[in-house]
């Protein structure tokens, strides 16, 4: 009896296997086309960030004017996309912005400075890794996700990226707890940044684990047979 129900669930699993097949392939040449939209905007927004950290801030008071500025420009860029880009995006400007603060807070960090920058320039771009990564999640449809289960490439992907950035935490905290020529309210803003940008990792750790257990009826059968025997 076992056998059969097996058997009549494999017929009926195939019968649908090609409509989702199908969405899938919508679904990745969709994703292609708004990935080469969002490309270029971001390339655009890329070039703007680097002009404006440019003017390093003079004190606290206006690194914090600056990090605030950046959090409504990046707030009015979302208004414009859509979908999955706009979910992705609103979930990691939180980073992008704290990231954004740093650059801009080279001189008050005295001496170590330019390390807090090159750390910051590498978690900025990890974050266009992890923003295209959820995006194919979130592209994922309710069907596809159903067989096929989770976007397991984009998960490892994201966790690979956030276990960088976790070492890379770790080298701020550090490098704020040598910074003897920084002020208190410097050390505490660098800090802020700081646990922002670890925040969104714990988030972005939290989406792959479940993306990955998100295994779609195709793997529920691989689990049966294995078990099966």
């Amino acid at each position: 009896m076992k056998k059969i129900i097996i058997s009549s669930l494999v017929v009926m699993v195939f019968a649908v296997a090609g409509v989702a097949a199908n969405a899938q392939g919508l679904q990745q040449q969709t994703g292609e086309q708004t990935k080469n939209a969002g490309e270029d905007q971001q390339i655009r927004v890329e070039e703007q960030v680097q002009a404006e950290v440019q003017q390093k801030a003079g004190n606290v008071t206006e690194a914090r004017e600056v990090i605030q500025q950046r959090v409504q420009q990046l707030e009015g860029e979302v208004q414009s996309m859509k979908g999955a880009e706009k979910e992705a995006y609103e979930n990691q400007n939180q980073v992008r912005s704290a990231v954004f603060g740093l650059l801009a807070m080279e001189e008050l960090a005295g001496g170590i400075g330019q390390e807090i920058s090159q750390i910051a320039r590498e978690i900025n771009n990890s974050v266009q890794a992890t923003l295209s990564a959820e995006e194919k999640i979130r592209e994922r449809s309710a069907l596809v996700r159903l067989f096929m289960g989770g976007e397991r490439e984009a998960a490892q992907e994201i966790k690979q990226e956030v276990s960088q950035n976790q070492e890379r935490i770790q080298e701020l905290k550090q490098l704020r707890e040598d910074c003897g020529d920084c002020s208190e309210e410097a050390r505490a803003l660098i800090m802020e940044q700081i646990q922002n940008i670890e925040q969104e990792q714990e988030r972005l750790q939290q989406l792959a684990e479940e993306e990955e257990g998100s295994v779609g009826v195709f793997g529920w059968f691989r689990n049966l047979f294995r078990f099966g025997r």
